[in-house]
Parts: C-alpha cells; sequence; structure tokens
C-alpha cells in the first residue's frame, strides 16, 4: 500500500511557478532502454458504465428554477446577478432579474410553483465545461468506464471529446445511452484515429484515408483523430472529413512530425492542434529537424518526453517576426490551439504532482500503480527523472504558454483539454489543473472559463455547420451548467473536486472551500459531492480488494 504526502492546494500553486528566465539547460542524461515500447492501454478493457440508478441525478423537470445566482455566461462578458434561471425540461427558458446586489432579493419571483427549486442564492453559475480531449482508460489503469464519467461531471465537466475514448463500438454505444441520460456520463463526441473500427485493414493510401473516413462518417463518428500521417495521407483524410462534416483534431508526434508540422497540417484544413507538438518544429530556426542526441531511441520515452523540453532555445525569438507570422496565419485559416498544458506538467514537478491532494482518496490504485516509473506503461517515463530535465521542461513551458496567451491576444480560438489517466493526472482534477495554468499563461478567469466553455462548444459545431447548443448559458440552449458556492474568478482553486485551503477567521483553522456544489446536464441535477463520494467508494473497495 503506497503512502502518499498530501501537499495543500496553496503549495501546490508554489510548486506551479515557471522560472522566471532562461537556465542554461545541460545535454539530458539517458537512462538506457531495457524493455519494448511502451503501449497505453487497450480501450477494449473498458467496461460499459451501468445503467442510471434511481437517485443518480435529479429531473429534467417540467419547471426548474435555479434562485439567485450569479452568472457568468461563457461568452467572456462579467459575473451578471442576482438572477433567477429557469429550466424547462432539457433548454433554458429564462433568465430573469431576481433583484439589485447588495440588497434583499425581490419577493415573488416567476415561476411561483416550480416542479424543483434550486437555492442558490449568491453562488456561482456557469456553463458546463468543455474537456476537449480525453480517453476513458481500460484495464489496468481504470477498469470500468463509470470511474472517469463520474470525475468528470463530479467537476462540472458535461461534454468530452473522446480522442478516442474507447473502441468505437463502444463509444457509440455510451455517446447514444449518454444523449438518453441512462447512464450517469457528460455529453460525448466521438474523434476516432485513421482505421478505427472497421475491418478493413490500415489506413495506408489516399483511397483507404477516403474509404475510411466515409465508412466513419456513417458509422457513428464524429471527427478524427490524427497523428503526424504522411502528407498525401493527410490531405486525403482532412478533405474527405471536411466535405461530410467531421472535425479534426490532432496530435503531430515525433514521428512523422518532420514532414507534418502544425503549419502544414492547419494549410491542409486540420481544424486542432492539440498539445504541443508540431508548433516548436514550425519554428525552428537552425535546423529542420529536432537536433536529437546522437543516441535518441523514440520508444525510450524518457528520452521522448525529455527531448522535447529541449526545443525551448531552438526556435524563432518568441514576439518576433517569424513567431507572429506563424501565429498570424494559424489565425488567417481558423485553427483551434487545445494546448492540454496539464497533462505534461509532472515534467516540471514531478513532487508536485505525486503529491496532488486528491490522490489518497480519488485515485484508484491501479492507476497509481500505472502512473509509477514502468519502461512498458505509456506516460511513465520516469526513470530516473533530474532536475536537469524539470528546468528544461520550466524553460519549455515558459515559451509554450507565452505562444498559446500570444495567439489567444490576436483572437486565435483556445480550448481546455487534459488527456489525464497519464502522467500523474486523475479524471477531472487535470481539466480543472488546465484551467490554473491557462490563468498561468496570462489568461483572465474569465477567458479561462470562455475556452472552456463556448470555444469549445464552436469547436465541435463548426465541422458539422450547425450553431452551438450548449457552451454558453442563454435562453433556448441546452441546460448543462455548473453551480459552485465559491467565486471561480477569484479563485479557479475552488472548482477542484478537493477544493480550496482558506483560513477561517472566526476559528483560526484551515478549512477546505469551494468544490462544484451541482452539475447539471440536460436538465438533470446532479450533486457533485455525491459523485465524488461514489468515486472515493471504488477507490476504497479497490484498497479493501488488494489488501485481503
Amino acid at each position: 500500500m503506497r503512502k502518499i504526502r498530501l501537499f495543500s492546494i496553496a503549495a501546490m500553486a508554489l510548486a506551479l511557478a515557471v522560472a522566471a528566465g532562461a537556465v542554461v539547460v545541460a545535454q539530458q542524461t539517458r537512462p538506457a532502454a531495457a524493455a519494448p515500447a511502451p503501449q497505453a492501454p487497450r480501450a477494449e478493457g473498458l467496461t460499459p458504465a451501468p445503467n442510471r440508478a434511481a437517485g443518480e441525478g435529479l429531473g429534467p423537470f417540467k419547471t426548474l428554477a435555479i434562485r439567485g445566482v450569479i452568472l457568468i455566461d461563457g461568452t467572456g462578458g462579467p459575473p451578471r446577478g442576482p438572477v433567477d434561471v429557469i429550466v424547462e425540461n432539457n433548454r433554458i427558458a429564462a433568465i430573469r432579474s431576481a433583484g439589485t446586489p447588495g440588497l434583499p432579493l425581490r419577493p415573488n419571483r416567476p415561476p411561483q410553483k416550480p416542479d424543483y427549486e434550486l437555492d442558490a442564492t449568491g453562488m456561482y453559475l456557469m456553463p458546463g465545461f468543455i474537456d476537449a480531449h480525453v480517453h476513458g482508460g481500460g484495464a489496468p489503469k481504470n477498469p470500468d468506464a463509470e470511474y472517469p464519467y463520474k470525475l468528470w461531471l463530479a467537476h462540472g465537466i458535461t461534454t468530452v471529446r473522446g480522442v478516442s475514448l474507447a473502441d468505437n463500438a463502444m463509444t457509440v454505444k455510451d455517446k447514444e445511452r449518454s444523449a438518453r441520460n441512462e447512464i450517469v456520463a457528460p455529453r460525448i463526441f466521438n474523434y476516432q484515429r485513421p482505421g478505427g473500427g472497421w475491418d478493413q485493414g490500415r489506413v495506408e493510401t489516399p483511397e483507404a484515408a477516403r474509404a475510411w473516413v466515409r465508412w466513419a462518417a456513417q458509422n457513428g463518428v464524429d471527427g478524427l483523430k490524427l497523428g503526424a500521417e504522411r502528407p498525401e495521407i493527410m490531405a486525403a483524410l482532412l478533405d474527405e472529413g471536411k466535405k461530410l462534416g467531421l472535425g479534426s483534431t490532432a496530435h503531430l508526434g515525433q514521428t512523422g512530425v518532420a514532414q507534418m508540422n502544425a503549419i502544414k497540417a492547419a494549410r491542409l484544413g486540420l481544424g486542432t492542434v492539440t498539445h504541443f507538438y508540431g508548433h516548436f518544429e514550425s519554428l525552428l530556426k537552425d535546423y529542420v529537424v529536432q537536433p536529437y542526441p546522437v543516441d535518441q531511441i523514440n520508444e525510450n520515452e524518457y528520452q521522448r518526453f525529455g527531448q522535447v523540453a529541449r526545443l525551448w532555445d531552438k526556435i524563432h525569438t518568441p514576439g518576433g517576426p517569424e513567431w507572429n507570422a506563424y501565429l498570424q496565419e494559424h489565425l488567417k485559416l481558423g485553427t483551434t490551439f487545445d494546448p492540454t498544458m496539464t497533462i505534461y506538467s509532472a515534467g516540471r514537478d514531478l513532487m508536485r504532482a505525486r503529491n496532488a491532494d486528491w490522490h489518497a482518496t480519488y485515485t484508484l490504485p491501479s492507476l497509481w500503480d500505472y502512473y509509477e516509473p514502468s519502461r512498458s506503461n505509456h506516460g511513465s517515463y520516469w526513470y530516473y527523472w533530474t532536475t536537469w530535465d524539470e528546468v528544461a521542461w520550466r524553460n519549455y513551458y515558459r515559451v509554450w504558454m507565452q505562444l498559446v496567451n500570444d495567439y489567444k491576444k490576436i483572437g486565435g480560438r483556445v480550448t481546455t483539454g487534459s488527456d489525464s489517466g497519464f502522467i500523474y493526472q486523475t479524471y477531472g482534477f487535470g481539466t480543472i489543473l488546465e484551467f490554473e495554468m491557462l490563468q498561468e499563461a496570462g489568461f483572465h478567469p474569465l477567458e479561462v472559463i470562455q475556452a472552456a466553455t463556448m470555444n469549445g462548444a464552436m469547436t465541435l459545431h463548426e465541422p458539422k455547420g450547425k450553431n452551438i447548443e450548449f457552451g454558453v448559458v442563454r435562453e433556448g440552449l441546452l441546460a448543462d451548467m455548473v453551480i459552485v458556492d465559491q467565486n471561480p474568478i477569484e479563485n479557479l482553486k475552488v472548482l477542484y473536486g478537493t477544493g480550496a485551503i482558506k483560513l477561517n477567521d472566526k476559528t483560526g483553522k484551515a478549512e477546505r472551500v469551494g468544490g462544484i456544489t451541482w452539475t447539471i446536464k440536460d436538465g438533470i441535477v446532479y450533486d457533485a459531492k455525491k459523485l465524488l463520494a461514489d468515486v472515493a467508494g471504488m477507490v476504497e473497495r479497490q484498497k479493501k480488494e488488494r489488501a485481503k
């Protein structure tokens, strides 16, 4: 049984600080590889979620009244209120003033007798969050889909883009079950890798690429999760996908990025660049490929992830003409950046990531085992992580954050994705860490919430040629909302399931405040604390089983 020393949330914030200036970085020391290439767990090992039981969520109601709340609508506008938000079935029917700040709420506000009422006086209401980069896990990490689903909803995440969530058959089934609210789960958008789901072999020609895209469009796929495909394959995938209304996002990995970096992919029509892959390679100053060490082996993940960070000083000057031209071209092309900074954050402070407050209660022992140093588990590359490695990653983050923030400042779209289930990032908690890291990058919290709501919704709906159905608290849209009893603009930490540490001056004792109070998906009200208790129960049961 592991023993974890827990840090306070405040200490975590200090640990997240990026080095302020450039630091000279020595060449990475490289433990020798001694095992086959790491493999992510097979999606087929993910057990579908059980049907929603009695008492798991209330509603939808003919009329639901949320009373006296402060509204952050997701568009970037300031908080306003107090207001009453009225939901009819699964749609927002009305948003009405409930009074004036500093005065008692106006009495006898309609509707007089709603079917259900939430007293949210003084609380904050936002659109449901959208995580644009998720995987569902699977054995041996977390065998049950119920585990990430409830952690996502407990953190206000009402929509996920699976890239992929699981194999196509299971994802389509759970997408439909979620749409019917038969399971406790967010809305699911199903993005699959080329060849995923069909039985006609690998996609290795442009003709096969187009054939698979046509098959995907007829078999429940919403979009394409691409790698750094060969140029002719990438062109065929993106062209056929666009014709059929499929979205696209790409992890432009090291093995193909020399031929397919971010700007080349965007010119072919790529919708979203996820992670950092492809950006820095597009901006290399003195090379056309990364200057790897002479003994680099990509399948040695210590080298793979350690060397990524050594690109921070190999590119054109941040803020210089080449940098600005790169961002302006992406803006013109309409590229979305989905940075997922959270998933690599252990690289800059491994101790913080290992000792996060939530692990003891909410991280399954089997998931913790997967996180631990291993030559066979993907993302578990801590064979001998050094101060040199962390300094390199801190420098890398400083430049990467500037790139993302500069793109936002010129009008580029940025979304929030987490990629949790790897690298000490547990589902739900990793998404909120992404919010914090965007603020660290220079985003105002209102811009963070906009990225996590409206921007995500636009990114999912635009390929289909549709207006958004969620992502903004607006009359007529779907009732996907988050309610928290603390001010998230003051402190994004209150969105973590573990809340934030705050001194109670009356008692002289530190308390935990915050954590989502209610998550509303499709008009169904979920008690977020109960969802977390369900997850804690899963963790405790696994611990007891292992102790037998």
